[in-house]
């Protein structure tokens, strides 16, 4: 470890509370710069590196390379925050803030590749498992083309999904993550999409690169806690299964989002009269109760959120394991936040009659983005429902993403 990663980790600490000040004081900025952003397909610069300084890509990464190494919770709640303001903004933290905890999970000397020159080193991915694998002496020649690369253009890695080919007939698939520098990639600009425009997802490209083993990181050892890099990190934090992680991270943003929307709608209410019908929307009682509701379903979605990660890092601390059942379930629930918070948003847009429908409208962009998040796979509660009732049932799911 070199000296800047001694200097970065004895440095002080910020508390939970600070963070969230942190987060709270950047939504002002992050509302003037969402047109920028959405206009770009890309985050702006000054707001990539306002996260940076103020510590948000550190929450989930070991102090032993100059990390804060904090609870699930605390990330998530920043991450909720920031979406109040801008979803594309806490969507490239979600995605690329939970990277320091998946490379915390691989052997050492990946970490070390990463973090030794700057321990603000960004990682991008692409999970997707479309990469050609071939077997070489010491590693693998990777080859492909991934989309979805949410943050690509700020980050000097990417991890990407790809399947191993089995050493012998009938062995069990091999799914891992591949850890890739900048020089052996290329960003193909591919973004143009309805929501989430700023989170500048575009392709990444990738010709017959060279990774050696060390930089691998099997999604079987994921599942079963069994990584390389818990043996450096000790932590109960590292413990956990990295699936529960890394779902959070693209759903959690939807709910800060959803509370965006209620605020950009109730703004909205506080002044419009119906030029139709003269109803005025502050005492419409359909109007009221539809305010109640949302409010009322995020407050639940966040306890839930923080209930299940307490019960979680619980259970690792004390050395219990985690049933199948109840990892499904965490699993499940996070797949249903998103569809959730676009039916608690659409459900404003009626109300609010021919205003929300323009482009100008401060309701809108939330409206766009969260039903842009539902493309994304975890967030579709139809792959992994039925794995969680055939459990329940007493049968054994069919995938282990969990």
């Amino acid at each position: 470890m070199n000296k800047m990663v001694e200097v970065q980790r004895d440095r002080d600490v910020p508390t939970p509370g600070q963070l969230l000040d942190r987060a709270r004081a950047m939504l002002p900025a992050l509302r003037a710069r969402a047109a920028e952003a959405e206009r770009d397909c890309r985050l702006p610069m000054q707001t990539v590196e306002e996260m940076r300084e103020a510590g948000f890509f550190r929450i989930l990464q070991p102090k032993r390379w100059g990390g804060f190494e904090m609870a699930p919770q605390v990330f998530f709640d920043v991450q909720m925050t920031l979406a109040e303001a801008c979803m594309s903004t806490a969507w490239v933290l979600g995605v690329v803030g939970v990277h320091p905890y998946q490379l915390a999970l691989f052997d050492d000397r990946a970490q070390a590749d990463v973090w030794s020159t700057s321990p603000d080193t960004l990682i991008s991915s692409s999970y997707q498992p479309v990469g050609k694998v071939e077997r070489v002496e010491g590693g693998f020649r990777l080859s492909g083309r991934w989309g979805f690369s949410s943050g690509c253009q700020h980050c000097d890695w990417v991890f990407l999904g790809a399947i191993v080919p089995p050493l012998n007939p009938g062995d069990p698939m091999d799914m891992r993550t591949f850890l890739l520098p900048r020089s052996d990639y290329e960003v193909v600009e591919a973004w143009d999409t309805f929501g989430l425009r700023g989170t500048g997802s575009h392709d990444v490209v990738v010709s017959n690169g060279f990774v050696p083993e060390h930089r691998t990181h099997k999604a079987s050892d994921g599942f079963l806690c069994t990584n390389p890099g818990q043996a450096v990190n000790t932590a109960p934090l590292f413990a956990l299964p990295w699936a529960q992680v890394f779902v959070r991270a693209v759903s959690t943003a939807a709910i800060g989002a959803t509370q965006g929307a209620l605020d950009a709608y109730l703004g909205i209410v506080r002044e419009r009269v119906s030029s139709n019908t003269g109803k005025v929307s502050r005492t419409d009682p359909a109007s009221l109760a539809a305010a109640a509701r949302v409010r009322a379903q995020i407050d639940e979605m966040k306890v839930q959120l923080a209930a299940n990660f307490d019960r979680l890092l619980g259970k690792v601390t004390a050395g219990e394991p985690l049933s199948l059942e109840e990892r499904l379930m965490y699993r499940y629930q996070s797949a249903t936040i998103v569809p959730r918070c676009a039916g608690l948003v659409d459900s404003l847009m009626p109300l609010l009659g021919g205003r929300a429908i323009y482009r100008s409208s401060p309701i809108i962009r939330f409206w766009l983005d969260v039903n842009a998040a539902r493309a994304h796979v975890a967030n579709d509660p139809n792959n992994v429902g039925p794995d969680l009732g055939g459990v329940l049932l007493g049968g054994a799911p069919a995938v282990h993403f969990c």
